[in-house]
């Protein structure tokens, strides 16, 4: 089995949170109080999410124009490639929804397997989400449990993420790359990881460690790395 590369979508392979945009333009202000409900972990991201979606008031029409604005970081179908060739799966694991996801993808011609949350229409300007991948132990209480996308049989050689839903999946990671809440969180943990801030990081920092996590099944030792991995 080939080792898996697993790669969040709002804010590591696309720039912004597209959830958030379509929150800020289509729902009634209540999904603000909601989203505190959230910050404040006196719900899961499943919960928030699922009560966030019920306050969307937006036409497929609305939506889809939304999703066109949205753009893939350039250099993310250089990485693919690249772990391609060095033997990877990548996955895009996504606490994120769809219809988001397949739209991007597709526009930028880059055909992946995808996990995700499923949005659903239920009326002309109205939406639910259902969530065909979440876990009732997992730690973040996510839609999508990301650590439990990995092949038992090759375990996750990397997690490429930038935030709270990727918290789980980096203690299974063999080696993280981080953005954002992620990179303060490897760091504050003590997990193996290396700090980017877009995928022309990551498609150098990938070529320096693939060939320590390919070859061991254990956590490449920071001092073992080459210098363009660095920590955070």
């Amino acid at each position: 089995m080939k080792p898996l590369v697993l790669v969040d979508f709002d804010g590591t392979i696309v720039h912004q949170d597209a959830t958030d945009l379509i929150l800020e333009r289509f729902a009634l202000p209540e999904w603000r109080e909601v989203e505190q409900d959230w910050v404040a972990g006196r719900i899961g991201s499943r919960e928030c999410l699922a009560r966030q979606v019920d306050l969307v008031r937006a036409s497929e029409t609305d939506l889809d124009s939304l999703i066109e604005e949205i753009e893939i970081d350039p250099a993310f179908p250089t990485f693919t490639s690249l772990c391609r060739d060095l033997g990877y799966v990548v996955v895009v694991g996504s606490d994120g929804l769809d219809r988001v996801i397949g739209a991007v993808l597709g526009r930028a011609g880059i055909d992946l397997p995808t996990v995700s949350n499923r949005l659903v229409q239920t009326g002309v300007d109205r939406w639910r989400v259902e969530f065909p991948h979440f876990h009732d132990n997992c730690e973040v209480a996510s839609g999508t449990c990301k650590c439990a996308i990995a092949n038992p049989a090759t375990g996750l050689a990397v997690l490429v993420g930038d935030g709270r839903s990727d918290f789980c999946a980096a203690t299974e990671a063999k080696w993280v790359l981080a953005k954002g809440a992620l990179a303060r969180h490897c760091r504050q943990e003590g997990i193996p990881h290396s700090r980017i801030e877009g995928f022309a990081d990551a498609v150098d920092v990938i070529r320096t460690l693939s060939r320590h996590i390919l070859a061991s099944p254990a956590s490449p030792a920071p001092q073992d790395v080459a210098a363009g991995a660095q920590h955070a």
